[in-house]
């Protein structure tokens, strides 16, 4: 390996990812975690939080983009969202391309983390930190979904560190906390979530959500998309009271694209039933391996 600093990003105890550093804008801890954010000469700037790659320049509109589109496309009418997580603003920025989307919240308890990511990240947040719709919550989220309104929301979006231990987010993607999170959706609400990883390596943290999602909702469904920053495919979940994000046919997507004018540079109408065509060894992985998630079981992501 060359000369110079480099990023370790541990992903398991067999395989790590090393990212060479060109310039540090920030370096250091917050109350709850690591934060580097660093300048690659392949990457552009890079967020990493506690060792691990949370987004990329290059790519950050493959992930957000796939995070939220499809289930916010499936809702026929999504007025009211809430973001669980998403620091950068990426995730807000792409909830706010749609028009129908009266308020978006995005609750995300590291303040010291979003006020780094507003003046070093702007590309991510494009401004929607500040816009009118937004409304910025600092503080637990599992608590904040606890304390909401039933019926409160039509989408919610899990944009979510992995469950490191002692990490911010290791209890909120328990059966227990689900349950509260399904009944602050309306009736015909969806929730989605960043589910890890989905290669052959270590999927066992998106077959372990998909059991405990199953325990909630009547409709849960994988996906996929290749992020290459993170040199791995990487799956979501939607979960969903009513809507089948797999059953909108082409023409419905496009119209529902066209009618919200979504200026995209990875999803589309026709990659959206691509997204859900998931490989064998993935569908025999969320059968036979995963478990449920409980509070007095938590999944802690094993490096």
């Amino acid at each position: 390996m060359g000369s110079g600093i480099w990023i370790v990003d541990r992903h398991t105890d067999h395989l790590e990812f090393h990212y060479r550093v060109q310039e540090v804008l920030f370096s250091g801890h917050t109350t709850y975690q690591r934060v580097d954010i660093v300048r690659t000469a392949s990457l552009g700037k890079v967020l990493f939080l506690d060792g691990r790659i949370q987004s990329a320049e290059s790519d950050e509109f493959i992930y957000h983009e796939s995070l939220v589109h499809p289930a916010l496309v499936t809702h026929p009418q999504p007025q009211r969202v809430l973001i669980m997580g998403g620091g950068e603003g990426a995730t807000l920025r792409e909830v706010l391309r749609h028009p129908s989307v009266q308020k978006a919240v995005m609750v995300d308890i590291d303040r010291q983390l979003v006020d780094l990511c507003d003046r070093l990240l702007p590309e991510w947040h494009q401004g929607t930190l500040h816009n009118p719709r937004a409304e910025l919550q600092h503080g637990d989220a599992r608590a904040f979904v606890e304390q909401a309104p039933h019926n409160a929301y039509d989408v919610i979006i899990s944009d979510l560190t992995e469950p490191i231990e002692g990490g911010p987010s290791v209890m909120l993607f328990t059966v227990e906390f689900y349950d509260q999170l399904a009944s602050r959706l309306t009736s015909d609400g969806l929730f989605v979530a960043q589910a890890g990883s989905a290669d052959p390596v270590y999927p066992d943290f998106v077959a372990s959500l998909y059991q405990t999602l199953q325990e909630v909702f009547p409709r849960v469904h994988v996906y996929w998309a290749f992020i290459p920053s993170f040199q791995l495919p990487w799956a979501f979940i939607i979960a969903s009271k009513r809507y089948d994000p797999t059953a909108l046919s082409l023409p419905e997507l496009e119209q529902r694209l066209g009618e919200r004018q979504l200026q995209t540079r990875y999803y589309s109408a026709r990659l959206h039933p691509a997204m859900f065509a998931i490989p064998p060894y993935l569908e025999d992985v969320l059968r036979q391996r995963g478990r449920l998630i409980r509070d007095q079981h938590a999944f802690i992501w094993q490096a």
